[in-house]
């Protein structure tokens, strides 16, 4: 089943500043702020919702199909695409403009500075889920605002299931347009903020929303995640990591658990532990797209956490 994932391809760009951003701010003097971080250590990671989707779900074997549009920057990662064996057909080079790039400055408390340009990402409604003639599932990640309207409502008119996942990019909707995505939408999942931020905006409780699609999923941080299908919601355990490195891209990982357990049928409960030992091991290492394990090693891991294992 070929998973057709709409979203940004991005470049994060991390610095770290050995000091604390207190002892350089002055309270008294934010309305003329002007500073400067000196940041010695910096580095350059691939990201972005759809990469960083698409590369958990080929880990656990998924087939995925990334829908995107990038900028003149993208050679780089276009390069990495080919290394990792990704379809480029619906990766779209838009002329004079930057690919999505974050630009993040962390001190030592982990008090982050971001600066986001989101580039080529503005034009992607120039791409059509109907140019994916072979995707039978998808997901609408953030991406540029009339990108995520166009996609959603192109998936529901082809009949094709989809994901809603509006993370970041919630803010950037109303709440009878965010009541319209759950509407056309098969899945949704958010974060505990998220999860809040969309019951305010529509006025409806997450159980009301739940109704409305076949599963709402909650993910919790180090409280796991909660499942919303049928009569009685499903409590999903956190995957005790190795070590918590670095959170960056953790959600992305977990949907391409997600994306896989939908994928290939799997009952809830399997789903979402699934989505859960991705995102855990995507925790445990630096950048959104740094683990690597093989598919054996998954499944291994897999029976070690929860006694059972996944097809």
């Amino acid at each position: 089943m070929n998973t057709l994932i709409c979203g940004s391809i991005a470049y994060d760009t991390i610095m770290v500043f050995p000091d604390r951003f207190k002892h350089h701010i002055l309270p008294d003097k934010i309305h003329i702020l002007n500073v400067s971080f000196l940041a010695p250590e910096m580095r350059r990671e691939f990201g972005g919702c759809a990469g960083n989707i698409a590369y958990s779900l080929q880990m656990l074997g998924g087939k995925p199909l990334i829908m995107a549009t990038v900028g003149e920057d993208f050679h780089p990662y276009a390069q990495r695409l080919t290394q990792l064996h990704f379809s480029r057909d619906h990766v779209r080079a838009i002329a004079g403009a930057y690919t999505a790039q974050a630009f993040i400055t962390t001190d030592l408390d982990d008090n982050q500075i971001t600066a986001f340009h989101p580039g080529a990402m503005n034009f992607s409604h120039e791409n059509h889920v109907g140019d994916a003639t072979d995707a039978t599932l998808g997901i609408v990640s953030p991406d540029g605002r009339e990108g995520m309207l166009q996609h959603a409502r192109e998936f529901h008119e082809a009949g094709i299931p989809f994901v809603f996942d509006p993370g970041q990019g919630m803010p950037m909707f109303s709440g009878e347009e965010l009541l319209h995505f759950v509407e056309l939408a098969d899945y949704v999942t958010v974060n505990d903020y998220e999860a809040q931020l969309l019951t305010e905006r529509t006025g409806q409780p997450i159980e009301a929303l739940a109704q409305r699609v076949k599963a709402l999923v909650v993910t919790l941080g180090n409280d796991g995640s909660r499942i919303y299908a049928g009569k009685q919601p499903i409590d999903i355990p956190c995957v005790k990591a190795e070590a918590i490195l670095d959170p960056t891209g953790c959600g992305d990982a977990y949907r391409g658990g997600l994306l896989y357990g939908i994928a290939n049928g799997m009952d809830w409960e399997t789903t979402g532990r699934l989505a859960a030992l991705m995102g855990a091991l995507k925790i445990s290492h630096r950048g959104p797209q740094t683990y690597a394990y093989s598919r054996e090693e998954l499944m291994t891991l897999f029976r070690s956490h929860f006694g059972a294992a996944f097809e």
